[in-house]
């Protein structure tokens, strides 16, 4: 099939890079196809690019056990992915292969009778799902001779990107709001990249890194979430993956997912889609939620008004890395959300701190504060009767949740300071039942 080159003319030939099963470019709005490069709009329309491939024929049986045989991280499925078949040989951080916890103590507090699961993406290397992302813009960036790594994030990004550059050999130079959280200013600097503070929200540094790719300073670099968003994005695909080989080759009926630029909700259907067109899953309905925080959800307050597209917002709330005010991908969470059968809800700051502290005790597990934004919508869904209890629902926790600790911190102290001895533990009243 005939594909635009970067220029804009017409060839037939194969792509001159090497990544895997990708065979194109193509545009979300109206198909037209681009060769494989460091592109992420089209020179047509100006809507987004995503990669088109030549996925795997056969049998499924003997894909599945092919997946099955391959490494426990992303790279099982390298033959559905934007990547060498040699990936796994390359240095890389290899995330994913993460837990899919049965959440038995959280479902019976919640009512929850058909299995809830927590999709604890906090396992990763940097501790959030950002790093199943870079680790395949690595392989583009690679692909296309780039020398130095970099992105506008929210936080959990900036330390994936420092973490895969240092790890690959590449420079890193990442940007990021100048409030945010300590701990993932630590994380991302730790790794020895150039970590730069922009006066502004995401927003604004996102238009900044935009500014920059098309300056000489920019040249030879390749922007994660910008010229190399079409691979990075393909990273979220693995988590629609990972959760269905984990329910035994079978899709969840409902899955909540938290919303920052809206490209995890999207990719995970995608995935979930490409499964049942391989014949891995079988093909039945599923419902897609989409969760934010009340101080940006922009996303929710089109979805709540019938709107098919999406008004910014000035983000104001503790769930940083979700605070996108115009997420580029909100028009096709919308879709989503309403060709499932699902919604797009958001929930106060305060019931995010809730969330957080009824995962850690229910499941032991500490969920960043885009956890509790994405528990907390799935409990006032269920409350609402809008998620059915009665069937199989798995939340996604991103990262965690020591790199927010403020948002705890004031309920989260010590019981009691003691002296050293059983008579003040007594007379204060701990250790009984």
């Amino acid at each position: 099939m005939a594909v635009q080159t970067v220029a804009g003319s017409t060839t037939s030939s194969a792509p001159a890079v090497d990544l895997g099963p990708a065979a194109a470019l193509s545009c979300r709005e109206c198909g037209e196809r681009f060769e494989l490069g460091p592109l992420f709009a089209c020179a047509s329309c100006f809507g987004p690019l995503e990669v088109a491939y030549d996925l795997p024929t056969g049998s499924p049986e003997e894909l599945r056990k092919r997946i099955e045989a391959g490494p426990d991280n992303i790279w099982r499925y390298a033959p559905l992915l934007p990547v060498p078949a040699d990936v796994a040989e390359k240095p890389n951080i290899n995330p994913g292969f993460t837990k899919l916890v049965k959440a038995d103590n959280l479902a019976r507090e919640l009512g929850v009778t058909g299995g809830l699961y927590v999709k604890d993406d906090s396992g990763n290397p940097t501790h959030s799902f950002k790093d199943r992302v870079v680790a395949i813009a690595v392989e583009a960036a690679r692909a296309f001779g780039f020398t130095t790594l970099s992105c506008s994030s929210t936080g959990n990004l900036a330390g994936a990107v420092g973490a895969a550059a240092a790890r690959a050999g590449l420079r890193s130079c990442v940007f990021i709001p100048h409030d945010l959280e300590q701990g993932k200013v630590v994380m991302a600097a730790v790794y020895g990249g150039e970590l730069v503070g922009i006066e502004g929200n995401y927003d604004d540094v996102n238009r900044f890194c935009s500014e920059l790719i098309g300056d000489p300073l920019g040249e030879g670099w390749g922007f994660v979430n910008v010229n190399l968003r079409p691979y990075y994005g393909e990273g979220s695909k693995t988590l629609a993956y990972e959760i269905c080989e984990q329910l035994g080759w079978r899709l969840p009926d409902q899955i909540v997912i938290p919303i920052a630029s809206g490209s995890q909700l999207t990719k995970i259907d995608k995935g979930f889609q490409e499964l049942i067109r391989l014949g891995l899953v079988e093909d039945r309905p599923y419902k897609i939620f989409g969760a934010q925080a009340e101080g940006c959800s922009p996303v929710s307050a089109a979805f709540k008004a019938g709107h098919d597209v999406v008004r910014p917002q000035k983000p104001d709330t503790i769930a940083k890395s979700l605070a996108i005010g115009n997420p580029a991908d909100g028009p096709y969470v919308l879709d989503i959300a309403r060709r499932t059968g699902g919604a797009v809800e958001d929930v106060t700051d305060e019931q995010v701190v809730d969330a957080i502290k009824l995962l850690a005790r229910t499941e032991g597990i500490f969920g960043e504060t885009a956890g509790g934004v994405t528990l907390g919508v799935a409990k006032k869904l269920i409350e609402a009767g809008v998620i059915d209890p009665s069937l199989t629902t798995v939340v996604v926790n991103t990262g965690d949740g020591l790199k927010t600790l403020d948002a705890v911190s004031a309920t989260s102290q010590a019981t009691a300071t003691i002296k050293p001895s059983l008579d003040a533990f007594r007379a204060a009243g701990l250790g009984s039942a």
